[in-house]
């Protein structure tokens, strides 16, 4: 009798082990507990720690109720100044009602990459190329509006969406890399020319101040001097002033011009050829005083000639007088001789008898 009542004892224990391994449920911090009897919730969300269910009876659902990170698939679209575009990003979520994710929704998952991908594919037919590029908060912000409005009946919350990449064709990408460099270009060029108006504005001001000033020309020289000297150059470069210019064609001379050369005259004769022909043309008797004077000056002139020719011979190695003013001497002409030679054997016969 005793060892049957001990038997049924162990059989009932190993009963209720069986009955408590199949009843007892861990639930993790980060997850909820959602319990179905007989297919229809019960209670509320079980909270993380152990709990018993009814084995056979109750099934329990766990749910986790961390931040999820959900890729989304790249879309294909045509934005709305046609431009064929694949754009691609990431959701991210949590579950805030543990059994509307579980009663409301079949895949709560898989609803919410659905629903991004469609909102992803709107957001690009209704912007334009410029603000995928460069508004995307503004893009993110209703791409998350547009999803989290049917995920909170699914007791999902929507925490943020972010685009991560934009792809364009490389027909696009080449048009727009040369509006961007032509936009700088652009740029430089009107920085260039602010830079050359203020420095020209600042050069003027500098002028006007070295022309009420002219000592600092000359320090701005000396400066501008030590500054290539600084560079141990063999060569020196200095500016010349233009002033100094402006003094030296003011200050030139004009040329004078030159006197014509005059005419050589043979040697021994004081009396021009003409003189002579004239006087040679006058009857050899004639008694005028003044003739008769002019010939004797003739003769005279004529006699220092040639006693001045003999001399010249007769001088022990003397040169010759050199021509004067570096004209050189012309050779006598006998036909001029000739007259002078008769007027003089005239004077030597005498006077006429009265």
């Amino acid at each position: 009798m005793l060892q049957d009542v001990l038997t049924a004892v162990i059989a009932a224990g190993c009963t209720g082990l069986v009955y408590l391994s199949a009843a007892a449920r861990v639930v993790k911090q980060y997850e909820r507990g959602v319990v179905l009897r007989l297919g229809r919730f019960v209670g509320g969300a079980r909270p993380p720690g152990f709990t018993m269910i009814v084995p056979f009876v109750d099934r329990l659902y766990k749910v986790n109720m961390q931040i999820v990170t959900l890729p989304i698939p790249a879309q294909e679209g045509i934005t709305r100044d046609n431009v064929t575009v694949r754009v691609d990003a990431v959701v991210y979520f949590k579950v805030v009602d543990a059994a509307n994710a579980i009663i409301q929704v079949e895949d709560y998952r898989f609803a919410v990459s659905q629903m991004a991908q469609t909102s992803l594919r709107s957001i690009i037919g209704k912007s334009d190329l410029d603000d995928l590029l460069s508004n995307r908060e503004k893009l993110n912000q209703g791409l998350e509006l547009m999803i989290d409005s049917p995920a909170i009946g699914w007791g999902v919350q929507i925490d943020r969406v972010e685009i991560k990449d934009v792809s364009l064709p490389e027909s696009m990408k080449r048009s727009m890399a040369r509006q961007a460099e032509a936009d700088r270009d652009r740029r430089a060029r009107i920085i260039n020319a602010d830079a050359e108006y203020q420095a020209s504005k600042k050069l003027a001001e500098a002028a006007q101040q070295m022309a009420d000033t002219p000592a600092a020309l000359q320090l701005r020289l000396l400066q501008t001097v030590t500054a290539v000297a600084a560079e141990k150059n063999s060569t020196l470069v200095l500016p010349f002033p233009v002033e100094l210019l402006r003094f030296l064609e003011k200050a030139q001379v004009q040329p004078q011009v030159p006197s014509a050369p005059e005419t050589p005259r043979p040697l021994g004769l004081t009396t021009p050829p003409e003189t002579a022909a004239v006087d040679a043309s006058a009857p050899a008797g004639s008694t005028t005083e003044a003739e008769g004077s002019t010939t004797e000056a003739e003769g005279s002139t004529t006699e220092a000639g040639a006693e001045g020719a003999a001399g010249g011979a007769r001088l022990d190695g003397e040169p010759e007088p050199a021509a004067l003013d570096g004209v050189p001497e012309a050779p006598l002409d006998p036909a001029s001789i000739a007259p002078v030679r008769a007027a003089a054997d005239a004077a030597s016969a005498g006077p006429p008898d009265q």
